[in-house]
């Protein structure tokens, strides 16, 4: 005989987990079916945590979570082969109570999470990897079919959180397969290296972490950008960009990461450390356009399976947990109500719009499409910035003002300033 429950999650990464422990805590008999070996295990991520959204289902959570660091110092470097111009924001403050985000391994995190979810009353499975959609002759989901023996299982409500891999989300005629230019491939490693050598090269206390996004160069002028991340004993090191820049000019994301690794600017960071990781992802990055339908007669979708993420502030996991959140919420309220179908599932919807998830997606609506077509911005700026702060910064015998007339000469020669102004009030236009 065929289980039933109430609920039925499909993933228990961030978005399924966080909709799991609303419904476990609202009295909901709910399954979460993950395919690793444990929750974490097929999750792959830079490895920024925010703490507003772990808060708000787990208020205080963060002092006995398997947080790597606190991050109290974020950069962003523009780069060319051999330079960086870097600029960015530090705060002791985002070391207090609560702090703003911290680096994760998901590997640890979810598996620590899982337990909170399990503890609250939720039925975790793993090494299940669910194939199928049940469905009635309306079209409703009632529930899902795994891929072992007598796998299937019918509940009111199914939420899909089977991250960007969405094969269910596409069976159930939510969305359609991921367009080459609405997703990126990432690749990242772990590097492991003494606390002392990482507190040292980044400048930090025991406990304190930095971030570095870094756009031009680490993507060879195609739409991406690399990162790096410090975690308690490792750095996290990667690179991602958009799969249509990665087939039309036939480079290797691989290739990009080892030529990242030997950059004057990283090698130092990361000099005497040892991989002991290795990962691929793609990401939805879309935007509000490419994101999926949310939801039908018994169904919902959240986190990357419905594209929810935002590649300018480089944010999904919160995406994620804040849909679970909601998903949840009105799973409950359907429950209650008895009824399963759209009439209250829509509310999952109404209520995401609402929210930052939605409302950020739809203000950067136009910036994929606008700096895929304007590659100067991660190719030509660049360069042409760094060739301006080297002039501003040498000190020869050459006056300051012939040196400001030598650089304004050189921009003109580069680009006339009518254009630089064009292309920056285009750039604002679009994510402004």
């Amino acid at each position: 005989m065929a289980e039933r429950f109430d609920v039925v999650v499909v993933g228990a990464g961030p978005a399924g987990l966080s909709a799991g422990l609303v419904l476990a805590r609202g009295g909901a008999n709910v399954l979460i079916l993950e395919r690793g070996e444990y929750p974490g295990s097929k999750n792959v991520m830079g490895g920024v945590l925010y703490n507003h959204q772990l808060d708000e289902l787990l208020p205080g959570a963060w002092r006995e979570a398997p947080i790597e660091r606190t991050v109290i110092e974020q950069n962003y470097w523009l780069m060319t082969r051999n330079s960086a111009v870097a600029f960015g924001y530090r705060n002791e403050d985002w070391a207090g109570d609560p702090p703003n985000c911290f680096t994760v391994l998901r590997a640890k995190f979810d598996q620590w999470f899982a337990k909170k979810v399990e503890e609250a009353g939720a039925t975790l499975i793993t090494r299940t990897t669910v194939v199928d959609l049940l469905q009635d002759d309306s079209g409703r989901v009632i529930g899902v079919r795994a891929g072992r023996p007598e796998g299937e299982v019918y509940a009111d409500i199914v939420i899909l959180a089977e991250g960007v891999n969405n094969l269910l989300t596409q069976k159930a005629g939510l969305h359609n397969d991921w367009k080459m230019n609405e997703a990126a491939l990432a690749v990242k490693e772990v590097i492991e290296l003494p606390r002392e050598k990482i507190e040292d090269r980044f400048g930090l206390e025991p406990g304190q972490g930095a971030t570095i996004e870094m756009l031009g160069d680490p993507s060879a002028g195609m739409l991406g950008m690399g990162f790096l991340y410090t975690n308690k004993e490792s750095l996290s090191l990667g690179v991602g960009v958009l799969v249509k820049h990665l087939v039309y000019s036939g480079m290797n994301p691989n290739d990009l990461l080892e030529r990242l690794k030997q950059h004057p600017r990283v090698r130092p960071l990361i000099e005497g450390g040892r991989v002991i990781e290795y990962s691929a992802k793609l990401i939805p990055e879309g935007g509000y356009k490419a994101i999926a339908r949310l939801f039908k007669d018994g169904v919902m979708v959240v986190g990357d399976a419905a594209g929810l993420t935002n590649a300018i502030h480089r944010e999904g996991s919160n995406l994620a947990m804040t849909s679970g959140r909601i998903a949840g919420e009105v799973a409950l309220e359907a429950l209650a109500e008895g009824d399963p179908t759209s009439r209250v599932l829509r509310r999952y919807q109404q209520r995401l719009e609402e929210t930052y998830v939605l409302k950020d997606l739809r203000k950067y609506n136009q910036a994929n499409e606008f700096f895929d077509a304007n590659p100067q911005f991660l190719r030509d700026y660049p360069e042409l910035l760094s060739r301006m702060m080297r002039e501003f910064f040498t000190v020869d015998a050459t006056p300051k003002w012939d040196k400001q007339a030598k650089i304004l000469r050189m921009v003109r020669r580069e680009r006339p300033l009518w254009r630089i102004a064009y292309d920056l009030f285009q750039m604002w236009r679009a994510i402004g």
